[in-house]
Parts: C-alpha cells; sequence; structure tokens
C-alpha cells in the first residue's frame, strides 16, 4: 500500500473515532454521555488494533488476535461506518458525507488489499510487494 494511502487510512481512523465520540455525546445525557465520550471511541480503537490479519500491509503485520481477512475487513467497515454515523447524529451530515467519501476513496484505492483480506483465513502468508 503506498505511503500516501496509508497516511490517508491513519487520518480516517482517527476521523472515525472522533466520528464515534461525537456521535455517543449527541445520543446520550447527563453523566453517561462523559463515560460514553470516553469509553465508545476507545473501545473502538482497542477493537482497531487487537483483531488483525496476520502480514497484513496497513498494519504492523503482527496481530494480538488473529481473525480471517472478512472479520479483520467487516470490523473496518463497522468502525468507519460508525464514524460517518456519529458526524450524521450529532447534526454534521456534511462532514459525514465527505468523510464517507474518503472512505469509499480509500477502499476503491486499496482493492488489491481487499482482495488479499477476502483471501485470507488464520495464518496465512503475507502480502508481498
Amino acid at each position: 500500500m503506498a505511503g500516501w494511502n496509508l497516511a490517508l487510512r491513519f487520518g480516517l481512523e482517527l476521523a472515525a473515532l472522533a466520528g464515534l465520540a461525537m456521535g455517543a455525546w449527541a445520543v446520550s445525557a447527563g453523566w453517561v454521555r462523559w463515560g460514553a465520550l470516553v469509553l465508545v471511541p476507545l473501545t473502538a480503537a482497542a477493537i482497531w488494533g487487537v483483531f488483525n490479519v496476520v502480514g497484513d500491509p496497513s498494519r504492523s503485520g503482527e496481530a494480538p488476535v488473529e481473525v480471517p481477512g472478512w472479520a479483520r475487513l467487516g470490523i473496518e467497515w463497522l468502525i468507519f461506518g460508525g464514524g460517518v454515523g456519529g458526524f450524521y447524529l450529532s447534526e454534521r451530515p456534511t462532514i459525514a458525507i465527505g468523510f464517507g467519501a474518503l472512505v469509499v476513496a480509500h477502499y476503491l484505492l486499496s482493492v488489491s488489499r481487499i482482495r488479499w483480506l477476502l483471501g485470507r483465513e488464520k495464518s496465512q502468508q503475507p502480502l508481498s510487494g
């Protein structure tokens, strides 16, 4: 994966966490709001970092908890989708649409990684090149 696409991906990951935090704030009230503001994005970040495919070129290649490629892709889509939804729920539809468009563009530019992920079960060879 090209360096600029990795940088885009990192920015999208951070934006997704921000969107999740904003959505959690928007749908909760009182003291629960503060807990949701911290726990929702923290939980998403932990899931993002722990459940991986060995050899994923967009990551370190290590997997604290190894999952098949389709599961990893699903986790990514849920978190990115949650970011889009969070921006929308916090009454920022323009940001939600723009963020969603950037996520789609990232995945369109990462077709080789998607194919690789969908062909991976646990403990297969890393993507070369």
